[in-house]
């Protein structure tokens, strides 16, 4: 077997290694806040990113790609040396996989992004020395990973903080959530879709104004917002009065029948301590009625409370589309854009350097190994996000994942690889601050930034043995 084959095989597997962990860790952090809230089953889970990231790699992956493949080392700086090149983005694929392995068994949440570009880092800078590094990229890179934390916590802590004050502190709270939710419904879709037209659909070859873009994006939206005044006018206002009466405690029942018989005996009036016993029956009595009557607001508040959140489930649901939408269109290049470097540089050998594009199946082929990754080992990363970092409910869950989903397609309109761990990260800490600092485990958060401050260190050392390794295997041969 010739040895470009042999190497296009190798980098096939790596890329489906790599990719299957992305999806197992990554893919996690994008859609753990909506299983820890209990708005998706697992399984809706795995369904929803096995259409979205599928989607969103498909139509947006490619322009992230660019940036991977070509922008953190030069690939003229290997003039002549195509088969060290080669060897070099398969051993960080190899190393960044690894490493997330790891990671994940640990339940982890870690940078996919960092891990990646550390792994690329690391054998440019030994194979190549400092000068194959574009630093430049490499400091816009680093400045996005402060950035997107940041930004996606800010966005997050600030439509908590305005769900809390219109809604979950109303004294009406079924009726405020029915008057803001389509338009919270509407920002989510305008969002995505202003992304989709000005960013993706050119790898479709169809251009677009931005003007078209703005229009078609409002159609959409404005589709949604009547969509979710229908839906939400009737079924819940009329939920409401249901099953108030059925939420009455049989403790309280009980009490109140007992003063009424007791009140019967009142009517006797002939023991000699009759009035005070009759005293005692009317204040008993009365603070029956009081309990009865503040369980029966209590109840009501409750019930009001549990259509909010349901509302919000159904919000979070499209929030969570928009998060694996954007995960598929932004993290798959970390997978795909090695990949597509090396199998580049093995059909056109003299050509480092050359921007090479990216196949359709490439994409298509990253989109499937995320979606296997999540759904055969995704659930360590899923508590570790959904549950241990801080208490989430369906209207925290919303906030986070559309802090992220804004933060992330964003980024990806800019050609950033951003770190989706960071942005998810950053939305659940937003939304955690808003209750107080005593709502956050920051036991779990320190390990959280432990290993992110790991990842880039363990991923280039990593890369670094392997490529010596693969070196020791087919440094001797050339390519062409």
């Amino acid at each position: 077997m010739a040895i470009d084959s042999i190497l296009i095989f190798i980098v096939l597997v790596a890329g489906m290694y790599m990719l299957w962990n992305i999806g197992a860790n990554d893919v996690a952090n994008a859609m753990g806040t909506s299983v820890g809230s209990k708005a998706l089953t697992l399984k809706n889970a795995v369904i929803i990113a096995a259409i979205l990231e599928f989607v969103g790699a498909f139509v947006l992956g490619g322009n992230v790609t660019e940036t991977i493949q070509s922008g953190i080392v030069n690939p003229s700086m290997f003039e002549g040396r195509t088969m060290v090149f080669v060897l070099g983005m398969i051993s960080a694929l190899l190393a960044t996989a690894l490493w997330l392995q790891v990671a994940t068994f640990f339940r982890w949440p870690v940078s996919t992004t960092h891990a990646i570009v550390g792994a690329v880092l690391g054998f440019g800078s030994v194979v190549g020395g400092i000068h194959a590094v574009d630093w430049s990229c490499v400091g816009s890179i680093a400045l996005s990973w402060v950035i997107s934390p940041v930004f996606s916590g800010i966005i997050a802590f600030l439509l908590f903080t305005y769900v809390q004050r219109k809604v979950l502190f109303s004294l009406c709270p079924v009726s405020s959530t029915i008057k803001i939710a389509p338009y919270m419904l509407a920002g989510v879709l305008l969002t995505v879709f202003i992304s989709l037209g000005s960013n993706g659909i050119k790898n479709l070859s169809l251009s677009l104004s931005m003007g078209t873009v703005l229009l078609i994006s409002s159609v959409i939206a404005t589709i949604g917002f009547f969509a979710a005044k229908i839906f939400l006018a009737k079924p819940f206002r009329e939920g409401m009065a249901i099953h108030v009466s059925e939420l009455q405690g049989e403790q309280l029942h009980a009490i109140s029948k007992a003063t009424k018989h007791l009140a019967r005996f009142k009517m006797i009036g002939a023991e000699p301590h009759a009035s005070e016993v009759n005293a005692m029956i009317i204040n008993l009595k009365s603070i029956a009625d009081e309990l009865r009557t503040r369980k029966k607001e209590e109840s009501h508040i409750s019930l009001e409370y549990q259509i909010v959140e349901k509302i919000f489930a159904y919000l979070q649901i499209v929030s969570a589309c928009c998060v694996a939408f954007a995960h598929g269109s932004n993290d798959v290049a970390n997978a795909v854009g090695p990949v597509a470097a090396v199998l580049d540089m093995i059909k056109n050998p003299g050509t480092l350097g050359h921007s090479s594009t990216v196949p359709i199946w490439l994409l298509g082929l990253g989109g499937l190994g995320i979606v296997v990754g999540l759904a055969t080992y995704g659930w360590r990363v899923i508590e570790t996000i959904g549950e241990k970092i801080t208490m989430l409910t369906p209207t925290r869950g919303f906030c986070a994942e559309f802090a992220a989903a804004t933060s992330i397609l964003i980024a990806s309109k800019m050609g950033l690889p951003i770190s989706t761990t960071q942005c998810v990260v950053g939305a659940v800490l937003g939304v955690g601050l808003a209750k107080g600092l005593s709502a956050l485990n920051l036991k779990v958060l320190r390990d959280i930034f432990m290993s992110w401050v790991l990842t880039l260190p363990c991923s280039a050392i990593t890369a670094i043995l392997v490529y010596y390794f693969l070196n020791a295997l087919f440094g001797s041969y050339s390519l062409g």
